[in-house]
């Protein structure tokens, strides 16, 4: 997209506002059909499917490729190494800081069951290589489309929608991370917003990296078969 058209497509805000509304609500609302009889990793990709198709609905609309968005080959392979490296640091750091500050303050928050609800959610991994290895892909794919709409797709957007403010980068990279945490566990809670925290440091290496998504797309994918070999 040529810096004529951007600017065309900035000054749309309202066209972007109207865009996001559509999205956030079509994301929240598809959250409430859940089959029980399909595994949790399914119904999730279902749901960001679903979100998928709406949001390039609203790309097609707005004359915008998720190469504009940056799911383009890199342009320096070393630079992409070095992000995904800084993200794969940065976020245990992070967590960890996170971690002494609600022991220091003691903060009330609602512990992080997530450990205690894979196997409703994944089925159990315990000594089950050949179950990990058969949703694992499944995971890979969930952690690609997640960097594709809540970074790539939201990020922009939310940037877009905010154009005429002198912080709107900055906005939409706070609230796609508070967004991001919400919605893994609709509540305000240790999970929600180490989540959150995860989806702040992925979008200032977004922002601050090139916005390239490929080093996102790693380092998530990294992330999550880290967290599901640590359950086997």
């Amino acid at each position: 997209m040529n810096s004529q058209s951007l600017s065309s497509q900035q000054s749309n805000y309202k066209g972007f506002v109207l865009d996001l509304v559509i999205y956030l609500s079509l994301m929240f609302l598809i959250r409430e059909l859940y089959f029980p009889e399909l595994y949790f990793i399914a119904n999730g990709l279902m749901w960001s499917f679903s979100t998928l198709i709406v949001a390039m609905w609203r790309m097609r609309a707005r004359r915008v490729t998720w190469k504009d968005l940056g799911l383009k080959m890199p342009d320096n392979l070393l630079k992409t190494l070095l992000v995904t490296i800084g993200i794969l640091i940065a976020i245990p750091i992070c967590i960890i800081i996170f971690q002494q500050i609600q022991n220091i303050f003691s903060l009330d928050l609602a512990p992080d069951t997530s450990s205690e609800d894979a196997v409703s959610k994944f089925g159990d991994l315990k000594d089950n290589w050949p179950h990990f290895f058969t949703i694992i892909p499944f995971i890979l794919i969930q952690s690609a489309l997640e960097e594709l709409l809540d970074r790539g797709f939201l990020i922009n957007w939310f940037e877009r929608a905010f154009s005429n403010a002198s912080f709107a980068t900055a906005f939409a990279v706070i609230l796609q991370a508070l967004i991001f945490g919400f919605r893994h566990s609709y509540d305000i809670s240790e999970r929600s917003i180490s989540v959150a925290i995860i989806g702040l440091v992925m979008g200032i290496a977004y922002v601050k990296g090139g916005r390239n998504l490929w080093p996102l797309i790693i380092a998530h994918c990294v992330l999550n078969t880290m967290s599901m070999m640590g359950k086997i």
